[in-house]
C-alpha cells in the first residue's frame, strides 16, 4: 500500500494549478497500487452520478467488487494517498463523535474534487477511444434523410418557427456526425484486421464472410441512400440565399441569444459561422465537387478495396496452414538456433548441415578405398589439393548422377476439373448475359415504367447506378458513364417535378426519385437501351 512517503507519489504528474502549486490528479496511475486507486475512484464516480456526494471508508469498502476488495485499512490508505494527490478531499467527520476522545481519532468523509473529477472524465475518454470499434451505419443513411427532407419542409414554410428549425438542425447534425466518426473508426479498426498477422486461423476464417457481407450492404445503401441524400443537399443549396440559408440564421439566432450583452455581435457571429461550417461539412461528405471527391464516395472505394485485401489475407492463411515454406520464418529460427548453440563447434557444424557446405569427401567409393581411409585417415579440413584422390563410380563420372531414377510420377487428368470450371464460367456468362439483356430496351425510360427486377438484374444495375451517381457533379442535369469492362453504357437524366418512382425487387421495393435512364448494351450487334434506377 502506497503511504506519504511512497516514492511514486513524489513526482508531480501534470503540471501545476492556477496559483503556481503542484497537483497530481494522474499521479495513482503510475503507482504501485494503481488498479486499487482506479477501482477507488470508481466509486466515487459511481455514487456521484447518484447524487451522493460525500463518503466514509465503509461506504467505499463495501462499494468494491467483493473478488478484488481489500480489507478496510487498506481502502483508508488509499483514500487518504488520493487526498494527498488532490484527487479526494478529506473532511472531518464529525457526524459519529459521541465522546471528546473521538475529536483525536482520524476519522474522515471524503468527496471528489474538481481535479479528481476532471482525470476521471479524461480515463473514460480515453478508455472508450481506445476500445472503441465503430460501425458503418446503414440506419443512420435512412434518418439523414429523414432529417434533410423534414429541414427541406420547413425551408418551404414562409415562417418557420426557430425552435422547430434548430431542433431539426442539431438533430441532423448529431446524426451525421455520429455517422462519420464511427465509419472513421470502423475503416480503422478493418484496416488493423486486414493487417492482422497473427490471427487465429479458424477465427478469421469464419469472422471474414460476415464481414464482407456486411461492407456488400453498406455499400448498396451507401449509393441507393447517399444519392438521395445528395439530391436533397442539392435542393436545399449552400449560399444565404438558397432554402437552407435563412434556417441556418434562426439557428445561429436562437444559440447566440443566451450570451452576455456586451458579447452578443461576437457569438451571433460565431454561431454563423458554426453552422455554416457545419452544413459546408454535410455537403462535403456526400457531394464530389471538381477536384474532389465527396467522402462518401471515398468511404465507399475504401469499403471496395478492403474486400479483395480480406481475400488476399485468408490466402496468406491458408498457404500458412498448407505448411509451404516460408523462407524468413525459416532463417529467423536459424539464428535462434544459432543464439543457443553451446559452443563454435556446434555452430560451425549447425552451418555445414544447414547450407551442405561439407567437404566433398561424400562421394561413394569401394571397400578397398574406405580400408585405406580406415588406415590412414584424412582429415576433413585438408585441402584437396593436398589429399589423395577419391576413386569414384564410373556411371557418376559419365553422368554426372549416381542414384538410380524410379517410376516416373504418374500425370494426373484434370478434364474434369476443366470441365467443371468451364460449366461454371458459362453458367456465369449466361446469367451476366440474361441481366444485360433484361435491363436493356430501347430509348429513354422512366424508372417508374420498369417492371420487377431478378437477382442478377438487379445487382448489375446497382453497380451501373453506382458509377452513374459517382460521375455526377453540382448543376448537372444528366451523366454518362460506362463500366470498367467496357460492355454496358449507363446514361442518366434528372426529370424535375417527376415525383417518386418504385421498382419492385425480389428483396423488396427499391424507390427514389423519378429520372429518366438508358442502358446500352455495347456487347449487343445494335445499341440497345434500358431503364435503371436512381
Amino acid at each position: 500500500m502506497t503511504s506519504a512517503a511512497d516514492p511514486h507519489a513524489n513526482p508531480p504528474v501534470g503540471g501545476t494549478g492556477r496559483a503556481g502549486e503542484p497537483y497530481q490528479p494522474f499521479a495513482h496511475l503510475t503507482a504501485e497500487n494503481c488498479a486499487l486507486y482506479r477501482r477507488v475512484m470508481g466509486v466515487f464516480v459511481r455514487a456521484k452520478q447518484e447524487f451522493t456526494v460525500h463518503l466514509r471508508p465503509e461506504d467505499v469498502h463495501l462499494g468494491l467488487p467483493p473478488e478484488v476488495r481489500p480489507p478496510l485499512d487498506g481502502v483508508a490508505k488509499a483514500l487518504e494517498q488520493l487526498a494527498k494527490w488532490g484527487n479526494l478531499r478529506a473532511d472531518p467527520d464529525t457526524s459519529r463523535v459521541t465522546a471528546l476522545e473521538d475529536f483525536y481519532r482520524a476519522r474522515h468523509i471524503y468527496q471528489l474534487t474538481r481535479a479528481g473529477e476532471a482525470a476521471e472524465e479524461a480515463l473514460a475518454a480515453y478508455d472508450g477511444a481506445l476500445g472503441r470499434r465503430g460501425e458503418l451505419q446503414a440506419v443512420a443513411l435512412a434518418d439523414i434523410a429523414v432529417q434533410l427532407r423534414a429541414v427541406l419542409a420547413l425551408a418551404r414554410r414562409p415562417d418557420p418557427d426557430p425552435t422547430v428549425v434548430h431542433l431539426s438542425l442539431l438533430a441532423l447534425v448529431d446524426r451525421f456526425s455520429g455517422l462519420a466518426e464511427n465509419a472513421r473508426a470502423f475503416m480503422g479498426s478493418l484496416q488493423r484486421t486486414v493487417d492482422l498477422h497473427e490471427a487465429e486461423v479458424e477465427v478469421f476464417l469464419a469472422y471474414k464472410q460476415r464481414l464482407i457481407d456486411y461492407l456488400e450492404r453498406f455499400i448498396e445503401d451507401l449509393v441507393t441512400r447517399g444519392a438521395e441524400i445528395a439530391g436533397l443537399l442539392e435542393e436545399l443549396g449552400v449560399s444565404p440565399e438558397s432554402p437552407v440559408g435563412p434556417l441556418l440564421r434562426l439557428a445561429a439566432e436562437r444559440e447566440a441569444s443566451d450570451a452576455a450583452p456586451d458579447a452578443a455581435a461576437e457569438a451571433l457571429a460565431a454561431a454563423r459561422a458554426r453552422w455554416q461550417g457545419r452544413w459546408d461539412g454535410l455537403r462535403a461528405w456526400f457531394l464530389s465537387v471538381p477536384g474532389r471527391n465527396s467522402q462518401a464516395k471515398l468511404l465507399r472505394s475504401a469499403a471496395r478495396q478492403a474486400i479483395p485485401q480480406l481475400l488476399a489475407v485468408v490466402q496468406a492463411l491458408n498457404e500458412r496452414r498448407a505448411g509451404r515454406s516460408d523462407r524468413s520464418a525459416d532463417f529467423r529460427e536459424l539464428a535462434r538456433w544459432f543464439a543457443e548453440a553451446p559452443d563454435d563447434d556446434a555452430r560451425h557444424r549447425l552451418w555445414r548441415s544447414a547450407f551442405g557446405l561439407h567437404s566433398a569427401r561424400h562421394l561413394t567409393i569401394d571397400q578397398e578405398a574406405l580400408a585405406e581411409r580406415d588406415t590412414d585417415p584424412v582429415p576433413a579440413s585438408a585441402s584437396w589439393y593436398d589429399a589423395p584422390g577419391v576413386r569414384i563410380s564410373p556411371q557418376l563420372r559419365r553422368t554426372g548422377s549416381y542414384e538410380r531414377r524410379g517410376r516416373a510420377r504418374a500425370v494426373q487428368n484434370r478434364d474434369e476439373a476443366r470441365a467443371y470450371l468451364a460449366e461454371l464460367a458459362r453458367k456465369q456468362a449466361e446469367q451476366t448475359a440474361a441481366a444485360r439483356a433484361r435491363l436493356a430496351t430501347r430509348g429513354e425510360v422512366r424508372l417508374s415504367d420498369l417492371d420487377e427486377l431478378d437477382r442478377d438484374a438487379f445487382r448489375l444495375f446497382l453497380l451501373l447506378l453506382g458509377d452513374a451517381l459517382s460521375m455526377w457533379r453540382p448543376g448537372t442535369t444528366s451523366v454518362s458513364t460506362t463500366t470498367n469492362d467496357g460492355t454496358m453504357e449507363i446514361r442518366l437524366t434528372r426529370l424535375p417535378g417527376g415525383g417518386l418512382a418504385e421498382i419492385d425487387t425480389l428483396d423488396g421495393v427499391l424507390w427514389g426519385p423519378e429520372h429518366l435512364v438508358e442502358i446500352v448494351d455495347l456487347t449487343s450487334a445494335g445499341e440497345v437501351t434500358g431503364a435503371g434506377h436512381e
